[in-house]
């Protein structure tokens, strides 16, 4: 039987910065992964400098082996409509591949792992968890994404009535063809809105990696969506013709609209599981960073006893943070307006850069975890 202080489902972003901090504290920490690592996760994949600063990320180190592209400006606009570009004094964020920064990051963690194995069985026996009917723990942190099984099990119903975002992305490594034939720059990651303003697509280049993606609310009609934002992709030019097939789709709650139960005796939930992805980005590195960090604070304050009520501050402090439970202001715009003020809004220079860069997908005025 395998005893540890804390198991943590899921190895992404929000599981590997919580069992970091963890074991920085001194606890016994294991990560339970159904995955292999380094695994493939769709992804578009930058992180601002709050997440850097959040980590402690040696950025030169790191990017001896893996990509680190440095970002100093943004192509925005609308489907089939206009662009816009804005440029920054100093680098704004990071892209990276997420098959290499999970796995940096989980290595660099020092948890004891379980990858390649599934959560299958979760029974509570007095203070303590039974896993899989070989791992006994006071202490079960559920960072398994949107379909975590530990999620599943505080009451969440992954597809059913929540309103979850759909995406489809593909990543890949063009060939000397390709990379002739894509005008994306790579410190110039472009974003197309949907003219309801209920999603976006992308076009972002890491070296010669090409990431290409689209996301909105709900999953009707999103890969007829897809193939036309593709095509008109083509039609301006930004990509090679020649691109693969085969996307690959992921879903998440926007914070505000889960409703989701974070945490119970001897148990919470963090990142993508616990559904705090920002609502006006869709991006859900940061809040799964902060949330790991926040949790592991709070379990270090909890003092080994992990009652609903001692826990209790961590669902605080997630409120403190990213603000209350409510709806953005957009859902209550109706849909007809929203198409009118899109091209107006996304063709103004200030708009585009003080709150749909700076605020919406840099979140500049929020200053970084302490």
């Amino acid at each position: 039987m395998d005893t540890c202080d804390a198991l943590i489902v899921g190895g992404g972003p929000a599981g590997s910065s919580c069992a970091w901090k963890l074991r920085q504290q001194g606890m016994a920490v294991t990560v339970l992964d159904k995955a292999l690592f380094p695994r493939n996760k769709v992804c578009a994949g930058w992180i601002t400098p709050a997440v850097v600063q959040a980590l402690q990320l040696d950025t030169e180190a790191y990017a001896r082996e893996r990509v680190l592209q440095p970002i100093t400006a943004f192509r925005t606009g609308l489907i089939d409509g206009g662009e816009v570009e804005t440029r920054y004094q100093s680098t704004v964020s990071f892209g990276i591949r997420r098959c290499e920064f999970d796995d940096y990051l989980l290595q660099r963690s020092g948890a004891r792992m379980r990858l390649g194995e599934t959560l299958n069985s979760l029974e509570k026996r007095g203070s303590q968890w039974l896993v899989n009917d070989a791992i006994t723990t006071p202490l079960i942190i559920g960072a398994g994404g949107h379909f975590c099984p530990v999620a599943r099990f505080l009451g969440a119903k992954p597809g059913a009535a929540e309103p979850a975002v759909a995406a489809k992305e593909i990543e890949f490594e063009m060939d000397p063809a390709q990379v002739a034939d894509c005008r994306v720059r790579a410190d110039t990651p472009e974003l197309y809105f949907c003219r309801d303003l209920k999603g976006y697509g992308w076009c972002f280049r890491k070296g010669n990696y090409l990431n290409i993606g689209l996301g909105r609310e709900g999953n009707q009609g999103l890969s007829e969506q897809l193939k036309d934002f593709c095509d008109f992709l083509r039609q301006r030019g930004r990509i090679p013709g020649n691109i693969p097939d085969k996307f690959h789709g992921h879903a998440y709650l926007l914070y505000g609209h889960s409703g989701r139960k974070l945490l119970d005796d001897g148990v919470l939930l963090v990142g993508d599981a616990a559904g705090l992805a920002y609502p006006e980005s869709g991006e859900g590195i940061r809040p799964a960073v902060e949330s790991g960090l926040i949790a592991a604070a709070a379990v270090a304050e909890a003092g080994e006893d992990y009652r609903r009520q001692r826990l209790q501050v961590y669902a605080n402090r997630l409120r403190a943070r990213f603000g209350p439970e409510a709806a953005p202001a957009g859902d209550m715009i109706p849909g007809f307006l929203r198409n009118i003020l899109a091209g107006a809004l996304l063709s103004s220079r200030w708009f585009t850069r003080r709150v749909v860069l700076d605020r919406w997908f840099l979140h500049a005025h929020h200053p970084g975890l302490q």
